[in-house]
């Protein structure tokens, strides 16, 4: 998969409006700044564009699928024209379903539900959590972290040859890891699983917010994504893929809106004919507004020129990391290398500093939110850490007091809405940090790493 080089159009190029862009932070060394969202890969600001149709549709809000009114006919259609909407923005084949979801983690837990019996799947432990650990009723083999992506396809290709032949297999793998932003050979493993006759799902909660997934082109069988991360509020996602496996299984939730008749048996039963549509998975009253915001925000970034929002994030990405690379301090966490292409997700470590203790300092001295810990996905830090399983430190509770050695990391995050004086604050933040040290004290307090407001560190 590679990533646009295409040059920037000064027009077309600006960073994209998102919603708290002016918003101001105190600082614990006195006064306020504009913060500066570098959280992306954990949940990226809403594309003022969303937010902007979300308010217009909002006093035409009805019941989807469910009334003859105007405004719950008004709202289906837009609720099944963002169904449209979407399966154009992943380039779904003419058989693909779209399915709404809460979020990627629910999509994945629903294609783990749906699984043909006696599936085996094959996972990475390089995942986020919401793709490595679905698939408790399945028989599952973890396979390890390839250090390169020509690993990564032989590991897997080593992996299906040995697995029964005649069975149902899934492989279910990450488009941009959210630890290192590191690509991953997508269209390869796809051929790899399709010549062992498995399937494969994409995990695409970091990669579609930041590069174009075209389901068809990479020729896989399902995508999964989440709109938090996509520049849309909290509370929806996609499932999006073939349709057997997902007709055949029984309803991710069985309720009103799955079912497409139910009548009483003579015996005092029930008998339920359930829809082989997507709307078998989408019991209940749909979240309009947050499927509206999907399909807003994929508008939003096709009509702004995906590959010009590429081009500019890796603009960010190689500042970013030439500026880190000047503090000999600074290790930055990879896996396939430092000429391996990468979206804007870059996590690292600080000598001589807990990974707890310097994401607060960014925060209260300089008004950046970035993420510190293991990024829900343990086994992938720990293998780039080389830390054993039993040492502490865990997602977002760090055991260490600030100055400890800790074993979590930090990750800084960007995306279509950062400005460059966002990155430019990051960069001179981690060079007076890591060359002066904090201005302030701080103590650990309901396990967090938060500046002790009774005095300065230095007089």
């Amino acid at each position: 998969m590679s990533v646009s080089t295409a040059a920037l159009d000064p027009s077309v190029c600006a960073p994209l409006p998102v919603l708290g862009r002016d918003v101001t932070v105190p600082l614990v060394t006195g006064g306020e700044v504009t913060y500066a969202a570098l959280d992306y890969a954990a949940s990226a600001p809403a594309l003022q564009r969303v937010w902007d149709d979300i308010a217009a549709y909002a006093p035409y809000y009805g019941s989807v699928h469910r009334g003859a009114g105007y405004l719950s006919q008004l709202s289906t259609d837009l609720f099944e024209n963002s169904r449209r909407t979407v399966a154009e923005f992943l380039g779904c084949r003419a058989e693909d379903q779209v399915v709404f979801t809460r979020s990627t983690t629910d999509s994945l837990n629903l294609l783990a539900a749906a699984l043909p019996a006696n599936c085996q799947v094959f996972v990475y432990e390089t995942e986020h959590h919401a793709s490595l650990l679905p698939w408790r009723d399945a028989q599952v083999t973890y396979l390890d972290a390839p250090r390169t992506p020509g690993r990564a396809v032989e590991s897997l290709e080593r992996a299906l040859a040995d697995r029964d032949p005649y069975g149902p297999a899934l492989v279910c793998v990450t488009g941009a890891s959210n630890v290192t932003g590191e690509l991953w050979p997508v269209r390869e493993l796809a051929a790899t699983a399709h010549a062992h006759g498995a399937r494969i799902v994409l995990d695409a909660a970091q990669l579609a917010p930041h590069h174009p997934v075209d389901i068809a082109e990479l020729d896989v069988d399902w995508v999964a994504f989440s709109g938090h991360k996509l520049y849309a509020p909290f509370g929806s996602g996609v499932l999006a893929g073939r349709a057997d496996w997902l007709q055949a299984a029984d309803p991710y939730l069985a309720g009103g809106g799955a079912s497409r008749k139910v009548a009483r048996r003579a015996d005092g039963g029930v008998d339920v004919d359930w829809h082989t549509t997507a709307a078998r998975h989408e019991a209940g009253s749909p979240n309009v507004i947050g499927v509206y915001s999907i399909a807003s925000a994929c508008k939003a970034l096709t009509e702004a020129g995906f590959d010009n929002l590429v081009a500019r994030e890796q603009e960010l990405v190689s500042r970013v990391r030439e500026g880190l690379a000047e503090v000999p301090e600074v290790r930055v966490l990879s896996l396939f290398g430092d000429d391996a292409p990468r979206v804007g997700v870059i996590s690292f470590v600080v000598r001589g500093w807990n990974s707890s203790h310097f994401a607060a300092a960014l925060s209260a001295e300089y008004g950046i939110g970035v993420r510190d810990g293991l990024f829900c996905a343990h086994p992938l830090v720990r293998t780039l850490l080389g830390s054993d399983p039993q040492d502490p430190g865990e997602c977002g509770a760090p055991e260490a007091e600030p100055g400890e050695r800790s074993l979590n990391a930090i990750r800084v995050s960007f995306g279509a809405g950062t400005p460059d004086e966002h990155i430019e604050r990051f960069l001179r933040a981690v060079t007076e940090l890591v060359r002066e040290g904090a201005q302030w004290k701080y103590r650990t307090e309901d396990g967090r790493c938060v500046p002790d407001r009774g005095e300065a560190a230095q007089a």
